[in-house]
């Protein structure tokens, strides 16, 4: 470290003076022998105790591995490959004994593609952001990145799927500010007194935060997460109801999609948080969970088809026995009009999904 910074054979005259095998002129051996990626491929160790007066210490037994490893598919083949070696060297000669893999987790993230070819300054087809950042700013063109494409697959760029991402953040705005507007006290929500609007929406609030936290925390598909955020704004558009507790239940909807996109447009969630009426900041906010008690469903809706064609729905209890949802099927009018005059064969009920009734 400090002025023994660089190649120790640098610093060896016996190995870099030599002379040139053809002429016997005077020579000078080349020093710089090993790639990059070879030669830093111990710095997630060195990170665990980076003031450490040896290569390294018991912290680095504390830290690793590493749970997640991000890099591109040049990292999987090279970088992580040099990493395992030197990991495997390092627990060997006993400067850590904590794992035998450097990385518990793999992302190989994908390209960015322009007209269905892969970004590089060579073809002149490079994209640069700073533009629709200053038009639409960071947080826009962060969502963008984040819903156009899984991590592990290729992004194809659109400036004009930055402009719906922009297009989405309005309509959160707006949401907000429509709430908050009214300056009424929003008060506890009294889950015992839902009725059956207030109860679907809850349902898909607690349905979103599950499925968020799971593709952000466990699968990493961030353009899902998003996706289902999008679906409970629209969930929440239509929902319409000044009660006490329908405000309560909206505010609770807000706050947890501000929270849940709080990671991806960081900036635009601080700002909306403070608007909710919070005066603690965003990021110093747990992750919401979602509420077991919430996903419990009193009622379901099942689509109810005729010889295989949707012909209607019923909504029926959700520990409705098999015989009971046959006869709300038959009793649906559009189901009535379907089977008049012909002859009800049999009947096929799918828990949860459907019901099909055959008829000729």
């Amino acid at each position: 470290f400090g002025d023994d910074v660089g190649s120790p054979i640098k610093k060896m005259p016996e190995f870099y003076e030599t002379s040139c095998p053809k002429c016997g002129a005077k020579a000078e051996r080349e020093t710089d022998t090993f790639d990059t990626f070879f030669e830093s491929s111990w710095y997630y160790a060195r990170f665990t105790c980076p003031d450490a007066d040896s290569m390294l210490d018991e912290r680095a037994n504390y830290w690793l591995p590493v749970d997640q490893y991000v890099g591109g598919i040049e990292h999987a083949v090279l970088h992580l490959l040099y990493a395992r070696f030197f990991h495997k060297l390092m627990r060997d000669v006993g400067l850590i004994n904590a794992s035998d893999e450097p990385f518990s987790q793999l992302l190989t993230q994908g390209m960015v593609l322009k007209d269905g070819t892969k970004m590089s300054k060579s073809k002149g087809n490079t994209v640069d952001p700073q533009g629709l950042i200053d038009k639409y700013g960071a947080d826009t063109v962060r969502l963008f990145t984040m819903f156009a494409a899984p991590p592990e697959q290729s992004l194809e760029w659109s400036d004009s799927g930055v402009d719906g991402a922009s297009r989405f953040l309005k309509r959160l705005y707006r949401l907000i500010y429509t709430h908050v507007s009214c300056n009424e006290a929003v008060c506890e929500l009294d889950t015992s007194a839902l009725s059956d609007e207030q109860k679907s929406l809850r349902l898909k609030l607690h349905q979103t935060i599950e499925k968020v936290g799971d593709d952000m925390g466990r699968r990493y598909t961030f353009n899902t997460a998003i996706a289902a955020v999008m679906e409970l704004s629209n969930e929440l558009s239509r929902f319409k109801d000044d009660s006490e507790n329908g405000r309560a239940l909206v505010q609770q909807a807000l706050d947890a999609m501000v929270l849940m996109l709080s990671p991806i447009v960081p900036h635009f969630c601080h700002v909306m948080w403070q608007e909710l009426g919070h005066d603690t900041l965003v990021l110093d906010e747990r992750w919401p969970q979602a509420d077991k008690a919430a996903l419990v469903q009193d009622s379901i809706e099942l689509m109810v088809q005729v010889n295989g064609k949707l012909r209607g729905k019923i909504k029926v209890s959700a520990d409705a026995d098999k015989e009971s949802i046959e006869a709300l099927a038959l009793q649906e009018s559009h189901v009535q009009a379907h089977t008049e005059g012909r002859t009800v064969r049999k009947i096929i009920v799918v828990p949860g999904r459907l019901v099909n009734i055959v008829a000729n």
